[in-house]
């Protein structure tokens, strides 16, 4: 059954002039990829002018001698050898002067050559000189043009992206009945007009000029293809909103026998929905059940977008429904792009409520185990979170609690992740609470994500309630979550809040705090100068029976030091001492940890710890370097008389002698 007696079309054929005036946007458009002029270019300060026509290439046409003839001919032969596009071209505009034409290897091989990237690239204006040749050629004599160098040379002027003459020099080729398979130029003209739908006007005069030809001259090398028809098609329903162009292009299809395909009735489609033309609608689905076309995601998807443009969302509305329930709950198919747009048009109406309510009666119709990204609330949520409208899809879940409808944990996902990323981590936490109370459970990889973006925000608060989310939930793995929360909280000089979360977290075994944990706090403390507080955290990690060790010594040390309390120091070695001695050997007495003792002992004057200290790394058989502890004494203490001191305190009075005997400063 032909498509056009099944669609009812009345098609009047008419004849379409392959020429125009020469003020028609496209002549100028033409003039403009012309210039400068190649023909006659004019002298600096002279008035500019349109080129002329190719034609006057040979102006004044003269006898050409044989001998000249073929002199140019070898001319023209060896600048195309080497790339000498100058010369090259100079040769052919001699030859064309006199109406004495290259053999049809050569003419070709100029142009292909003229049109060539390499060419192009050198000089921009080869491709215009390859255009005008080509023009020349086709109106003097066609026989010599190839069909390969019209695809080549159109394919130079696609990358130049120049459509008017594209468009010219087809119509040339008609106008001068040079008819060259459609193959070799047909597919750069509609590659012009998906980029550009301003091509369209152009591209459709020369597409029904091509298909009268084909059928008046039967010449089945002219017939366009299905992408050339579905073009046509497309322009005349979404560019030109036609019904009277549509419907043109169809009954040329059913002339020439070409098929259409679903993208074909897709474009009806749109087109009817959008002119409210439902007995139209209904023709184009029993069309394409004829034609065997059984996935009809295309014609919903284009019928959806024409009632949208139609501003009838209650017609959008059934037709979503009507795909899910033709699919038997199993989803629709329809691409991004149509969510994106139809979100878009709702919610730029205020009709968000009406989003809510669409999801929550898609939900009715979709399988319960039905994969959540296929679902329409996901691809509703995830279009208002590409439209950088998270707040808005977030009110659509509200409304749709509010109704009492179930929102699965995949239709929160995508906000969750967009909150993430706008760092509105505030909002996301108090998302996360709303999910928890409706019974959903994030897992651990998303509550990894939010508590990552909380502490980039410097959201310390919302981490921490994440966190204490995530051990309510009973989920397992929380190393790293807390592992990204402490050292963030370092990194940003936050021990106090470090102090206070290790404090909350040290008793659940899925953690395991270890002393380095403490010695973090403990560093940071040091490392603002708040010792007290790294004190206080040193006498809560013993309560909580943490051992210390070498770093945990190391830190206090060179906290003690940078505050100039050297009697903390005293206080820490009359601790360590005991557990050195001790047998089972708690601390390393190592030589990092004798070095930071005695300069800081020497430093705060306690020489009979001082001495302690020495007698323990002799003992222990730890080489120290003298040098630096001799320093440290005469930046503190050379003023410091032994006989002043024997009369107040004889044990300090000994045990300075003793220190510097040892240090060598009696000498």
């Amino acid at each position: 059954m032909r498509l056009c007696a099944a669609l009812n079309l009345v098609f009047s054929p008419r004849r379409l002039s392959t020429t125009s005036s020469s003020s028609s946007p496209e002549i100028q458009s033409l003039y403009s990829f012309l210039q400068p002029s190649i023909f006659s270019p004019n002298k600096p300060g002279s008035p500019s002018s349109p080129p002329p026509p190719p034609s006057s290439l040979n102006p004044n046409p003269s006898t050409l001698p044989d001998d000249s003839k073929a002199a140019l001919e070898s001319t023209l032969r060896r600048s195309i050898l080497v790339s000498d596009s100058h010369h090259a071209w100079t040769a052919f505009k001699t030859l064309a002067s006199s109406s004495a034409f290259p053999d049809k290897t050569l003419t070709n091989s100029l142009i292909a050559h003229l049109a060539s990237p390499s060419a192009v690239a050198e000089n921009p204006l080869n491709v215009k000189r390859a255009f005008a040749s080509a023009v020349y050629v086709i109106e003097k004599r066609p026989s010599l043009m190839e069909p390969s160098t019209v695809s080549a040379l159109l394919d130079s002027i696609l990358r130049g992206n120049s459509p008017a003459p594209a468009f010219a020099l087809v119509r040339c080729m008609f106008g001068n009945r040079f008819f060259v398979p459609f193959e070799a130029w047909g597919g750069t003209l509609v590659e012009f007009c998906r980029r550009d739908a301003r091509s369209f006007s152009g591209f459709l005069r020369v597409f029904e000029e091509c298909c009268r030809v084909a059928i008046e001259e039967k010449l089945d090398s002219m017939r366009p293809d299905l992408g050339a028809c579905n073009a046509a098609l497309e322009g005349s329903c979404r560019h030109l909103e036609s019904i009277r162009d549509a419907e043109k292009v169809v009954e040329v299809m059913s002339v020439l026998g070409i098929r259409p395909d679903a993208y074909s009735f897709g474009f009806l489609g749109y087109l009817y929905a959008l002119k409210a033309l439902p007995e139209k609608v209904d023709e184009l689905e029993v069309l394409m059940g004829k034609f065997g076309i059984s996935d009809k995601s295309s014609i919903y998807s284009s019928l959806i977008s024409g009632y949208l443009k139609a501003a009838d969302f209650e017609a959008v509305s059934r037709t979503v429904l009507r795909s899910l329930r033709e699919s038997n709950g199993e989803g629709t198919n329809f691409g991004e792009e149509v969510y994106l747009e139809l979100t878009k048009e709702f919610l730029d109406k205020g009709s968000f409520k009406e989003l809510a309510n669409l999801i929550v009666d898609a939900q009715k119709l979709e399988n319960v185990d039905l994969p959540v990204q296929r679902s329409i609330g996901f691809g509703i949520v995830n279009a208002c979170i590409s439209l950088g409208r998270s707040d808005k899809a977030h009110s659509i879940l509200d409304e749709m609690n509010i109704e009492g409808a179930s929102v699965g944990l995949g239709v929160y996902l995508p906000i969750i992740k967009s909150y993430c990323k706008e760092q509105r981590t505030a909002e996301a936490t108090q998302l996360v609470t709303d999910i928890s109370s409706s019974g959903l459970q994030l897992d651990a990889k998303s509550y990894e994500d939010l508590i990552d973006a909380s502490m980039a925000s410097h959201d310390f608060q919302s981490a921490f309630s994440l966190f204490r989310d995530m051990r309510e939930a009973r989920i397992k793995e929380l190393k790293g979550s807390y592992l990204a929360i402490m050292t963030g909280l370092m990194e940003n000089h936050r021990p106090e809040l470090m102090a206070a979360f290790l404090d909350e977290v040290v008793e659940d075994p899925r953690i395991e705090v270890g002393t380095h944990d403490w010695n973090s706090i403990i560093h940071a403390f040091c490392k603002a100068g708040r010792v007290e507080d790294a004190r206080r955290t040193f006498r809560r990690m013993t309560f909580l029976q943490f051992g210390q060790n070498e770093q945990t010594y190391l830190s206090l040390i060179s906290g003690y030091v940078a505050a100039g309390k050297y009697f903390g120091v005293l206080l820490l070695w009359n601790e360590v001492k005991k557990k050195v001695s001790a047998e089972e050997g708690e601390i390393k007495f190592s030589h990092s940890l004798v070095d930071a003792f005695l300069y800081a002992l020497v430093k705060g004057g306690f020489f009979d710890a001082v001495m302690q200290v020495v007698q323990k790394s002799q003992d222990m058989k730890i080489f120290m370097d003298k040098w630096r502890y001799k320093q440290a004494y005469m930046e503190t203490h050379k003023k410091l008389k032994v006989g002043k001191l024997r009369k107040r305190n004889q044990r300090k009075m000994e045990a300075l002698v003793a220190f510097k005997n040892w240090a060598g400063l009696n000498t």
